[in-house]
């Protein structure tokens, strides 16, 4: 296969183009400008990368997510892109971070879907 196969990741919403919003701070996607209060796309700038599109549903988020995105900031550090996506709505659900800079922090969107922030590339050991 020569063709990414997967052409969106979906996210139920309360209100999609809020969320989707917000994770356009987070993952520097593109609001398509055809989302509305049922379904909101976020377009990758990235070639081959799949879109976020974000589904009107009724009901609330009640367990853990069973899939979640690893964040890795693409410039700055971990703990910047923490304090950055707090400012915007996200709350600290598990904080991993070790003493020697290691870990990761797992934090809630705004309408309390996990996601991980992980290190830099620059900030991880070379090999």
């Amino acid at each position: 296969m020569t063709v990414n196969p997967i052409r969106h990741i979906t996210v139920d919403a309360h209100d999609p183009v809020t969320i989707a919003q917000f994770w356009a701070q987070l993952t520097g996607y593109v609001l398509d400008d055809e989302s509305d209060a049922e379904e909101a796309l976020l377009v990758s700038p990235f070639p081959a990368s799949p879109g976020i599109l974000f589904i009107a549903v009724p009901e609330s988020k009640t367990v853990k997510n069973r899939l979640h995105l690893d964040i890795e900031p693409p410039t700055g550090t971990r703990d910047e892109l923490v304090t950055k996506m707090l400012g915007l709505g996200a709350t600290v659900h598990e904080d991993h971070r070790k003493p020697d800079g290691g870990g990761w922090v797992t934090l809630r969107d705004p309408e309390g879907n996990e996601f991980c922030v992980e290190r830099s590339a620059a900030e991880r050991p070379t090999p």
